[in-house]
């Protein structure tokens, strides 16, 4: 994927869901980040009060844990915003 830190990689993913959805519409985002309970809550913490549907899953050795989020989003933008917030969680990848 992409570098989801550059402005390119957000005006694309941008385009895409324009064209892509109708909004408001459900939107699953998919992070893989160390097994760490502070890193796993940050995420989550996120999204708190947004009715997000959260799931968790270790990796096989336990070394990282995939969070999937399935929320509501108004539109692009606000699909953007939550994953420029997730960004400043040390070590998260966003698929």
């Amino acid at each position: 994927m992409n570098d989801p830190s550059s402005d390119e990689f957000y005006i694309k993913l941008k385009a895409q869901l324009a064209d892509t959805s109708l909004w408001p519409n459900k939107y699953l985002y998919k992070f893989i980040v160390p097994s760490d309970d502070n890193k796993i809550q940050q995420i989550e913490d996120i999204f708190d009060n947004m009715g997000a549907v959260i799931t968790t899953k270790q990796s096989s050795k336990g070394k990282y844990t995939s969070v999937s989020i399935v929320v509501q989003m108004k539109n692009p933008d606000a699909v953007i915003a939550k994953y420029k917030e997730v960004s400043v969680v040390k070590g998260v990848i966003s698929l």
